[in-house]
């Protein structure tokens, strides 16, 4: 069992399907045929994101018979992921939907019908060229990560021959300009808050410096600028895509699938023919297209207005997922936890998130109405967390904690000052920031030490609790008032608000003695 079989036709579509596997239900000849001479869509970022979601939803409509174009992608940072991810297996892949129970599911993805490498070096750019001045072009997205969407000072001076993604899409954007200023969309897909604002602020830098040095025409920079012309919307997206999984692997491999190799690229990308995922997923798309769009809500993309997109953004960062990540990653360092699955099925851990989230965060939710709060929250605990095949680690998500804690928590207490609800009913969220201040002293529950994991002030923070000893009860905690009043890791003074001397009171219960963090977890939790 092979993908390329199912681009020659030998294979056998019922011994597939007996093991589980879906296959295409579209014309794939066709449908390249088509797409080659009237592209729609291309997406910058092959990687395995990509692949598990934005062209999974993309095969999902396709195979729904309602629509005949496919999607090409062009790499722009790890050329590698081209030459061996796709072209070895005809831009086939499948994708390996990890379920929270222990099984999986796979699906061959047929919708990438080319795949590029965005360079001059290579003959694919010519291609590129043509399809951004063809007019059947509806939309360019990404998934290149934040840090895609750099701009240089040193990539600017470079002209019209930049080097980072940003310049090489300004590039093309030119060629679509020349071409008769044809609309377009331009659709970040990361995962960033404003992530429209990122793409366009990033190409907005080389169209701008280029009129500035005379290289390009003014009404380039005004084309950009048009919103009747090229849009920029905002999206959120939310799917966790591990590195290929061993177990995965062997399943496969036991099913008779041979495109099981895993391959790491120079550049340190790992990646495979296939790509496994968690099974929940969501993309939120800002409808604000110029010239139509390929039909993802047929995959089950929510298409709504940009301040709806806002709010699912705030729902899941300040109230619904990333507070909850952040609790539980900390009291799990503390404990010894190395997987967020196995913190999962500890009660003490289990029981804070849940109430957290439900119980304080909830309350200051704003529904955004295309995703019910109570329902992402127990996908959350439910399905996503306890997931035995996501290996994420309570140390990985530890990391930056200075720089999350603002957002995570912070906007949710400004929300409780704002709206005047009682702070007194506020006792996990205080319970997770007591517990920032006792993982910073980098000592586990039962005395061994750790390193806090990376972060661009956890020196200094670190120095704030040097005074405190793990297993004295009678100490000077004075030092707190140092962390606790600090509005750029609070986004508040704790003190101000009401809660500094709870909080303090709780510090001082978690380092009484070695042992004292389950404790006080447990006490805390089970009261609540």
């Amino acid at each position: 069992m092979r993908l390329n079989d199912i681009l020659t036709g030998d294979f056998n579509p019922a011994e597939w399907e007996a093991k589980g596997y879906r296959l295409p239900k579209f014309d794939i000849a066709a449908v390249r045929a088509k797409t080659h001479a009237q592209p729609t869509w291309v997406h910058f970022g092959g990687g395995n994101i990509f692949r598990a979601f934005p062209a999974a939803m993309l095969n999902e409509a396709l195979n729904s018979g309602r629509y005949d174009r496919g999607v090409i992608v062009a790499e722009t940072f790890d050329f590698e992921v081209i030459d061996k991810v796709y072209l070895p297996y005809g831009n086939l892949s499948l994708s390996v939907s990890l379920q929270s129970s222990g099984t999986i599911e796979k699906t061959v993805v047929a919708s990438v019908t080319e795949a590029l490498k965005a360079d001059y070096a290579f003959a694919d750019w010519a291609r590129l060229k043509e399809i951004f001045r063809s007019p059947s072009l509806q939309m360019i997205s990404f998934t290149i990560t934040e840090k895609g969407y750099t701009v240089t000072p040193a990539d600017l001076d470079r002209g019209l021959t930049p080097v980072l993604a940003m310049g090489k899409v300004a590039v093309l954007l030119l060629e679509r300009f020349l071409a008769g200023a044809l609309p377009l969309t331009v659709q970040s897909m990361d995962n960033c808050s404003h992530n429209g604002d990122k793409v366009k602020a990033g190409i907005l830098a080389y169209a701008q410096r280029w009129v500035a040095d005379g290289l390009v025409p003014a009404q380039f920079l005004a084309w950009l600028q048009d919103g009747s012309k090229v849009t920029f919307p905002w999206s959120m997206i939310d799917k966790i895509t591990p590195r290929p999984h061993a177990k995965v692997q062997a399943m496969l491999a036991e099913d008779g699938f041979e495109d099981t190799e895993t391959i790491e690229t120079e550049k340190h990308t790992f990646t495979a023919p296939f790509v496994n995922s968690e099974e929940v997923q969501y993309l939120v798309i800002e409808d604000n297209y110029t010239c139509g769009r390929p039909p993802l809500e047929l995959g089950g993309t929510l298409f709504t207005t940009r301040e709806t997109v806002d709010k699912v953004e705030t729902m899941k960062v300040t109230t619904c997922l990333n507070p909850l990540h952040t609790a539980m990653s900390l009291y799990g360092c503390l404990l010894g936890y190395t997987l967020i699955s196995a913190e999962m099925k500890d009660e003490d851990i289990r029981l804070f998130i849940q109430k957290l989230g439900y119980m304080e965060a909830m309350p200051v939710v704003t529904d955004p109405g295309v995703l019910n709060p109570y329902e992402f929250i127990g996908a959350v605990i439910n399905r996503r967390l306890p997931n035995p095949f996501m290996p994420d680690a309570p140390q990985r998500i530890a990391m930056d904690t200075s720089q999350k804690i603002p957002i995570r928590f912070g906007e949710t207490l400004k929300k409780y000052v704002a709206r005047g609800l009682d702070r007194d009913n506020l006792v996990l969220i205080p319970l997770a920031l007591a517990g920032y201040a006792r993982y910073l002293k980098g000592i586990r529950d039962d005395g061994t030490p750790f390193d806090p994991s990376p972060d661009p002030l956890i020196e200094e923070l670190m120095a704030i609790v040097a005074p405190l000893e793990v297993g004295r009860a009678d100490q000077d905690y004075s030092c707190l008032r140092k962390l606790f009043c600090r509005k750029d890791i609070f986004a508040v003074d704790l003190y101000e608000i009401g809660l500094g001397e709870r909080i303090e009171g709780m510090v001082k219960e978690l380092y009484s003695s070695f042992g004292a963090v389950r404790a006080t977890l447990h006490k805390y939790v089970w009261a609540r």
